[in-house]
């Protein structure tokens, strides 16, 4: 799981995805329930147009009774999609987003300890994260909350993302589920965002461990 990244400003967003000019965004680190940006299908247009919108890093599900939930959102595993409640309806109806990254950052114990790894871009340029959106009305107040999660794939045989995460001692190395998020490259935002949900499918894969600059966060 990622639960901790560095969102770049809005005008890092706007020289690489061409959406967002005038946000008054401004690049921080994000944590679950904070605010931080994602790219979506713009709504409410004839035409396919990106859009950078605001919202909660933890998907809020239609069903839910209140804002504040009592179960993580923040990180939803790509192989549930299709069938997990929480998930489900957005993942049918292709509400898909980008979610851009400066960094991220991920626990590596090989040392017995936690120790934070940050993970950038081999070519210095930002992520862009695959991760699903929804909106979610108050029905008390009805405020309309928009809000989005990060979607992840087993890592377990990624000679880099596999050493992450506190290892299970009652799994074997080869089913501990260890987790990574999917990039979606530059040329395939726009399939992501727009294509069908079969096309979607084909782009939600483990990124090359040539891509990776990751390294402890304190040498970093």
């Amino acid at each position: 799981m990622c639960t901790r990244y560095i969102s770049p400003d809005a005008a890092d967003i706007e020289r690489l995805w061409h959406v967002g000019a005038g946000q008054p965004w401004r690049g921080v680190e994000v944590y679950p329930n904070y605010q931080g940006p994602f790219i979506r299908a713009a709504r409410d247009v004839t035409e396919p147009a990106r859009e950078l919108v605001v919202g909660q890093w933890a998907l809020i599900p239609w069903f839910a009774k209140e804002r504040k939930l009592k179960y993580p959102t923040s990180n939803a595993r790509s192989e549930e999609l299709a069938d997990k409640a929480s998930y489900k309806h957005p993942w049918a109806r292709g509400q898909r987003c980008i979610i851009p990254a400066q960094a991220f950052f991920e626990p590596n114990w090989e040392s017995g300890k936690h120790v934070p790894w940050i993970f950038r871009r081999a070519d210095g340029l930002p992520w862009g994260l695959a991760g699903l959106w929804n909106i979610w009305t108050d029905k008390d107040t009805g405020e309309l909350v928009e809000s989005y999660t990060m979607l992840t794939l087993n890592a377990d045989q990624h000679p880099l993302m596999s050493r992450m995460h506190r290892p299970d001692p009652k799994r074997p190395p080869t089913m501990q589920d260890k987790r990574s998020v999917v990039p979606i490259e530059p040329e395939d935002v726009d399939l992501w965002l727009f294509g069908t949900v079969v096309q979607a499918q084909g782009l939600i894969r483990l990124a090359p461990p040539a891509c990776f600059d990751g390294r402890p966060a304190a040498a970093a």
